[in-house]
C-alpha cells in the first residue's frame, strides 16, 4: 500500500541545516576555536560598565547622600 491510497500526498523530507552558527534566532554568534576562552579583561570591563551604570543610576534617585 502506498501513502497515495490513503489519501495523503507523498512529501519529501526536509533538510534541516544543523550548523548553530547559522540559527536565525542567534544574531551574533562567532565561530571560535574549541578550547578558546574569553579573557578576563572582558569580564573585568564588564563589571566596571556595570557598576559606573548602576551608580550613575542612582544618584538620580532622591533622597541619597
Amino acid at each position: 500500500m502506498s501513502t497515495q491510497a490513503h489519501g495523503r500526498p507523498a512529501t519529501q523530507p526536509v533538510v534541516v541545516s544543523t550548523d548553530p552558527a547559522r540559527r536565525p534566532d542567534v544574531l551574533f554568534r562567532r565561530r571560535t576555536p574549541d578550547g578558546h576562552q574569553v579573557s578576563a579583561w572582558w569580564m573585568i570591563g564588564a563589571f566596571l560598565g556595570v557598576s559606573v551604570g548602576i551608580i550613575g543610576l542612582m544618584t538620580l534617585v532622591p533622597g541619597g547622600y
